[in-house]
């Protein structure tokens, strides 16, 4: 709670603490400063709200994943068990990345999926899915709910007050569904 506080400090002020992990490198720090005040000041508040949904898209994933490789060790990731348009898109991604020369982000194709398509490969191993969460319509709603939130937050945008109590309480909905 404290190095929160001391965040807010910093981002309200526009000064730097110099603690922590999360400060720039000396050559950075050449660069950082001509973003404005204000900018740096919303970056600050967003980066709050981008961390708690980096956490819930990770383990969602991790949910997935483990979901569906003790159902079907090692071979789930086909287009049996993934619909068949997620699977094929999540390939062109893959191609794409791959073919960019950049390095990949993952090896694990359950991490070029879009949070929308997690939720479309919840409903369609229901048989899976439905043993740890408690509806199906819940986490229907639930996902459609922090897609709509996630949008403000990867797109960097500000993400407004009403916005961000609802992302703790959509955040508190999904850990209810595994209840």
């Amino acid at each position: 709670m404290a190095e929160l506080a001391l965040s807010r400090i910093e981002n309200s002020h526009g000064v730097n603490l110099k603690r922590g992990l999360h400060h720039q490198d000396d050559k950075d720090a050449i660069y950082y400063p001509q973003f404005g005040k204000q900018i740096r000041a919303e970056a600050g508040q967003m980066a709050e709200h981008y961390e708690i949904f980096y956490c819930l898209e990770r383990t969602a994933r991790k949910i997935i994943a483990e979901a569906l490789e003790t159902a079907e060790p090692k071979t789930w990731w086909n287009p049996t068990r993934i619909p068949q348009i997620i699977y094929i898109e999540v390939q062109k991604r893959i191609d794409r990345e791959r073919d960019s020369g950049m390095t990949m982000r993952s090896e694990d194709p359950l991490d070029f999926t879009t949070f929308g398509e997690l939720a479309e490969i919840i409903k369609s191993n229901w048989n899976v899915f439905g043993s740890i969460f408690s509806s199906i319509k819940a986490v229907e709603k639930v996902m459609n709910s922090l897609n709509g939130l996630r949008g403000p937050i990867a797109h960097c945008t500000v993400l407004a007050e009403d916005e961000a109590l609802r992302l703790r309480l959509s955040v508190r909905d999904w850990f209810r569904l595994m209840e």
